[in-house]
């Protein structure tokens, strides 16, 4: 295994780790902030007041894009592993 397939292994699974993981954590920030400007706002103080929003945010995401994140996951396992022969041989 050379030096460039490692790099471009790792790559591969970097991208596909942002390209998955990214919608869910853009929600997250995103209802997290206006949670936080909504406690502002009316000056609640209390820190468990984001826990519920940001759930049900992070299920939506999940119901709507899941099908399309399981794809994204189901292509870069085939390619690893069709790939596999060509990574053990010296």
């Amino acid at each position: 295994m050379t030096q460039n397939q490692v790099l471009s292994i790792a790559k591969e699974a970097l991208g596909t780790a942002i390209l998955v993981g990214g919608p869910i954590l853009g929600v997250s920030l995103l209802v997290g902030l206006l949670v936080s400007i909504f406690q502002a706002m009316t000056q609640i103080q209390e820190q468990t007041l984001s826990f519920i929003p940001k759930t049900l945010a992070i299920a939506a995401v999940l119901l709507l894009l899941g099908p399309w994140m399981l794809s994204v996951l189901t292509v870069y396992t085939t390619n690893l592993l069709t790939q596999l022969a060509t990574f053990a041989s010296y």
